[in-house]
């Protein structure tokens, strides 16, 4: 059944849209081409999918909406995001790193709306795999990341096979790329809220003691007062680095790059987001795409070379009016890039904590939305029968054919002896902790 406007904002808990998406709203459902400039965290997945679920024909069994995303997680995030708005049309997202037969079945029932990297999508076009005859909203989101991450050719390839797109959203943090001819946009109506956005960044410059940098690391981390953060690395041989010595030092985190495998990617994110692991060691491959709230700072292990991706991997902190820091970490040697200057210095405290015990811990369920599981039904088993309070209970994260839990770390071994094997709807699952 679908829903209407009030009601979806209801079940995300949203009293009012902000400034931003009441005018993107308004654009989107007024012109066929609009082009939306706004900070990464501002809302922007939420203002363009309201008036494209709006204008859906709930009696058509086509796609009729087709999402490009540059990475996979952004994909998966945009699925998720349609999925928590509970707005009646089936949604499905298709990325590399995944079966494409996986992503065959889903589709074969066709989608209302499909979210996709342009290396997949351009795939399933060739082989036949969807039918683009009915696609009348195109939605080419970060589209500048995409095109500096090569898909230029595809997204190309994309666009000349959607005969009947009416309506074309470009989404961007930025406004240094320009619109490449083939996107075919006339008179686009362009809200920019990039100059608007008040930040309530501060910067901080540490400098690394008989410039070892890992060591300082360690010392910044325990003046960081547990809150969370991103800790920035250029190769993904550093992130093993860094990664070693915080091991060493039985600081626990997670990592993120390009070269993880798929699951793994994503269960390093579902740890992040549900405060099982405080620090996340990523490429800037995290410096946009990824769902990720309310971090508290961003560290720079390493440089970025442009200012592009300086000002992104910022972005990640003091984000919709709420303060962030991010901290330059620079060895005694080492020269700053021409685009970072004035930047106070930090003097750390000399004591070093490493009292950074997981308080949280992530479980496995081996069931599912396939299986009719709703989050409500995971809540109601590990309250009744498993003994947490609504405070001990954490996030949950319901996928298609598993979810994942965030309880107290001090009670995962009790929860598991007294649910493991327990019915969820007519399901029987297990239970264990996420390795």
């Amino acid at each position: 059944m679908k829903k209407d406007q009030q009601a979806i904002l209801d079940k995300l808990g949203i009293v009012s849209l902000n400034e931003m998406q009441k005018e993107a709203h308004e654009a989107i459902s007024k012109f066929d081409e609009v082009v939306l400039l706004s900070p990464t965290g501002t809302g922007k997945t939420l203002a363009f999918l309201l008036p494209i679920i709006v204008g859906l024909d709930a009696n058509l069994e086509k796609i009729q909406v087709l999402i490009l995303v540059p990475s996979r997680e952004l994909a998966i995030q945009i699925e998720q995001v349609v999925r928590e708005m509970g707005s009646g049309f089936k949604t499905n997202a298709v990325y590399g790193g995944r079966s494409g037969s996986k992503d065959k079945i889903e589709i074969k029932h066709p989608p209302a709306i499909l979210i996709g990297t342009p290396g997949r999508i351009a795939d399933h076009i060739r082989r036949e795999n969807i039918d683009t005859s009915s696609i009348k909203t195109l939605v080419l989101d970060e589209f500048d990341k995409s095109l500096e991450v090569g898909f230029e050719k595809e997204m190309q390839e994309i666009v000349g096979n959607l005969p009947g797109v009416k309506k074309k959203i470009l989404t961007s943090a930025t406004q240094k790329v320009s619109i490449p001819e083939f996107v075919g946009l006339n008179k686009p109506a362009t809200l920019s809220y990039l100059s608007e956005s008040e930040s309530l960044l501060e910067l901080k410059l540490v400098i690394a003691e008989n410039n070892n940098k890992l060591e300082t690391l360690l010392k910044l981390i325990s003046n960081t007062n547990q809150g969370s953060g991103i800790i920035f690395c250029n190769l993904k041989d550093t992130i093993q680095i860094v990664s070693d010595y915080l091991n060493k030092n039985k600081i626990g985190h997670a990592c993120f790059y390009g070269g993880m495998e798929q699951m793994d990617r994503e269960r390093s994110l579902i740890k992040f987001r549900n405060g099982t692991r405080r620090l996340l060691i990523a490429t800037d491959l995290a410096a946009r795409g990824i769902d990720v709230q309310e971090l508290d700072f961003i560290i720079h292990f390493e440089l970025p070379q442009k200012a592009d991706e300086f000002t992104h991997r910022n972005g990640r902190t003091a984000r919709m009016n709420a303060a962030g820091t991010a901290y330059i970490l620079k060895g005694k040697t080492e020269r700053l890039p021409d685009f970072i200057r004035n930047v106070p210095e930090l003097e750390l405290k000399n004591n070093i904590t490493k009292n950074n015990v997981d308080e949280k811990t992530t479980l496995f369920i081996s069931g599912g939305r396939k299986d009719k599981i709703s989050k409500g039904d995971i809540a109601g088993l590990f309250i009744k029968q498993g003994g947490l309070s609504n405070e001990e209970l954490g996030n949950i994260e319901l996928k298609l054919d598993c979810a994942f839990v965030s309880v107290p770390t001090e009670k995962a071994k009790k929860i598991i002896d007294l649910l493991n094997n327990s019915r969820l709807k007519s399901k029987k699952v297990r239970i264990s902790i996420l390795n």
